[in-house]
């Protein structure tokens, strides 16, 4: 046992990225982005995680989390999972501290496969070789020239085949607005790219029924939290009377949660985002609870945070390529990846972990701790 690796230090830091245009959904608007990032180092190797969460996380990382990971067997991952949830029991698990928990354990599988010299596909065993993506925005802030530029971007420029903006504005308030930014949408990309929508939980019950059936006329195949996520029997009843998938998942904080979503019969597609349910241990836990039901998964945002553990599962439908976050990514990391043709390969270049490094001196300006 003394011989074998452990974690040595974690750090943290803290970057917030302005958006590129005032951005909102259905339910929510914003104009920046914090990535809180993890480093656990071992000897000359250091790994790397992140999550898309409050500065808060960070001290959360450092306060309970840090000193429950140092010393442990670096290629024990599963073992440091357990004892971090134990160890933020009285902080509360969902939110705030699955996140963090997620960050470090993402940190810990990067450093593990750093160590033994893999990509963190090799390491967990690959399902496939290529991630179908599909290309993610369309906020409701947008005019008609911006969403169309950035639909035919992806469509056209990169390949990609699926695509999706949000609709659910003001909390379902503007309904013929959304609609008719979903025909704009079709009319963008052609008849041959799958299109999506997600409301964000914006709309009532009854509404999101008599939207999707609007929705149907354009050709929408994905309903992305038509209601909230709170009532997945509520999920469950709109997704037996509209002819769309329904989905969502993407505020599963713990393994729990996505049992609850999948017994409900609450979604075609689980959405599980490796960031927030507590890392690539639990993405893995939950991906083979939906497996077991023979429902496929999609990895939510943070796409170079899933790149691997997407490609390590046999049901995955697809993964999503986030404005947002693949514009930060690229800002703040060397080794990303490109969806040219509608897909990304992770470990394709033979580089250890996530195949990820900090670009510092474009991260510097960025850094607010």
């Amino acid at each position: 046992m003394s011989d074998r690796p452990t974690g040595e230090a974690v750090d943290t830091a803290v970057y917030t990225v302005p958006t590129d245009a005032p951005e909102a959904d259905g339910t929510l608007a914003w104009d920046s982005t914090t990535l809180v990032l993890v480093t656990v180092r071992c000897g000359v190797t250091t790994g790397l995680g992140y999550t898309y969460a409050p500065a808060a996380t960070a001290h959360l990382v450092r306060e309970l989390l840090a000193g429950t990971v140092t010393g442990t067997p670096a290629h024990d991952v599963p073992r440091a999972n357990e004892a971090m949830c134990r160890a933020v029991r009285n902080a509360g698990l969902p939110g705030v501290a699955a996140q963090a928990v997620a960050a470090v354990d993402i940190a810990l599988w990067d450093l593990k496969a750093r160590l033994l010299g893999l990509p963190l596909v090799d390491l967990l065993g690959a399902a496939r070789d290529d991630v179908p993506v599909y290309g993610s925005g369309g906020f409701t802030t947008y005019d008609a020239d911006r969403q169309d530029r950035q639909l035919r971007g992806w469509a056209e420029d990169e390949g990609i085949p699926r695509v999706k903006i949000k609709i659910g504005e003001s909390w379902g308030a503007r309904e013929a607005r959304d609609l008719e930014r979903v025909a704009r949408a079709r009319a963008s990309v052609g008849d041959a790219v799958e299109l999506y929508v997600d409301a964000n939980g914006g709309y009532t019950g009854g509404q999101a029924v008599r939207v999707a059936h609007a929705l149907a006329d354009e050709g929408v195949t994905w309903f992305e939290e038509p209601v909230s996520s709170d009532h997945p029997t509520l999920l469950a009843d709109i997704r037996c009377r509209v002819p769309m998938d329904v989905t969502a998942g993407e505020y599963g904080y713990t393994l729990p949660y996505f049992e609850h979503m999948l017994a409900a019969g609450a979604v075609d597609c689980l959405q599980v985002d490796v960031t927030r349910c507590g890392g690539i241990t639990v993405w893995l836990r939950a991906a083979a609870l939906a497996h077991a039901r023979g429902t496929d998964v999609s990895g939510h945002c943070a796409p170079h945070a899933h790149a691997h553990v997407a490609a390590a599962v046999p049901n995955l439908r697809h993964l999503e390529w986030f404005h947002d976050h693949v514009r930060i990514e690229r800002l703040l990391f060397d080794g990303v990846l490109a969806p040219g043709g509608g897909s990304i390969t992770p470990g394709a270049d033979g580089a250890p972990g996530l195949g990820l490094t900090l670009a510092e001196e474009r991260a510097r300006p960025y850094r607010v701790e």
